[in-house]
């Protein structure tokens, strides 16, 4: 498995990348410069292309959260099943 990079800087790299792109690169050459693939560099601007990096910084941010409050949610749904099952009478 490759770097993992911050989204602060992803967002850097976009930018770089961005003014590279307007002086004549290609995304190939662009990509290579970066040290990503193409497949990379066209997932990081689908995602965070236009953002600052402090918004991208709040995105993982929130993804984070998000992550564990799933995880929480399907914790307590396992608790309730298993309540459940006591209540029946199936232990």
């Amino acid at each position: 498995m490759g770097k993992r990079y911050s989204p602060e800087q992803i967002v850097r790299k976009l930018r770089e990348a961005e003014g590279e792109l307007a002086s004549g690169s290609t995304v190939p050459e662009v990509a290579r410069e970066l040290g990503i693939s193409e497949a990379t560099y066209h997932r990081w601007r689908n995602r965070y292309g236009g953002m600052s990096a402090s918004e991208a910084k709040r995105l993982k941010e929130l993804e984070k959260e998000n992550a564990r409050l799933k995880k929480l949610l399907a914790e307590k749904e396992l608790d309730i099943d298993l309540l459940k099952e006591v209540n029946r009478g199936n232990f």
